[in-house]
């Protein structure tokens, strides 16, 4: 399988700049910048098993009910902490529009509102909305009436022109875009898959208020007991398999 996209240069540079930001982590916690991976985990079901699960016996593997009702869904916006490997401010709710992800930032710039963030994310819409640009200019104290209008001037002209903004280094709060369709060099990928094995593969749920709970009571539990830094190897190479 073929890694790199159309624009092989392009994918270079992006991933090699997420990568040098992992490597100088480290320094820039110590400096006092909040290095954090954000990313959505969407639909996840709230399953409760017709019948308990049966245990291990000599002999038998565990045998685990296949019928269930599903009681709905929830969204969880999650950001992980490079430098320490816990997981903040977290956010779960029945949707993740781009009022959701504009909330759940601000949610999580609340505990630091004078301090710096570099937040790497996808290039989801929702990551480069209006409400987006708003709260950096709110928690930077930067001028909003130079913002323009949306779809037609300045900074909130475009999709582009929001994004040329939000990753100015200048800015106190700024994002780093990983490539389309590489959401896997996102390294909060890398906890929503040990949420799954070891929460909501093998889960009982019997409501979405007992899904919310049960992912929150996890996570707290993973940050007492199991949170570090992710070792991360990879350099930004084009991979080739």
């Amino acid at each position: 399988m073929n890694a790199c996209p159309e624009d092989p240069e392009a994918f270079t540079e992006q991933t090699r700049t997420v990568c040098r930001l992992y490597r100088y982590t480290p320094i820039l916690h110590a400096l006092g910048v909040h290095v954090v991976c954000t990313d959505e985990m969407t639909d996840i079901q709230a399953l409760e098993r017709l019948f308990p699960t049966l245990p291990m016996k000599p002999g038998l593997v565990e045998r685990r009910e296949f019928e269930y009702i599903c009681h709905g869904t929830q969204s969880l916006i999650a950001n992980f902490e490079v430098a320490t490997g816990h997981v903040i401010a977290s956010t779960i709710g029945p949707t993740r529009t781009k009022a959701d992800f504009a909330a759940h930032l601000e949610q999580m710039l609340d505990r630091d509102p004078e301090g710096e963030w570099i937040i790497v994310t996808d290039q989801l819409n929702t990551h480069k909305s209006e409400a987006v640009v708003r709260v950096v200019v709110k928690y930077c104290g930067l001028d909003e009436e130079a913002l323009g209008e949306k779809g037609k001037s300045g900074v909130l002209a475009s999709m582009e022109s929001r994004a040329a903004f939000l990753t100015d280094v200048s800015h106190r709060i700024w994002f780093v875009y990983t490539p389309k369709h590489c959401s896997w060099i996102n390294q909060v990928e890398i906890w929503f898959s040990i949420l799954v094995r070891r929460l909501l593969l093998r889960g009982n749920f019997t409501s979405v208020d007992d899904l919310k709970q049960q992912i929150l009571n996890f996570i707290e539990y993973f940050n007492k007991t199991m949170a570090k830094p992710f070792k991360w190897t990879y350099a930004g190479k084009v991979l080739l398999v």
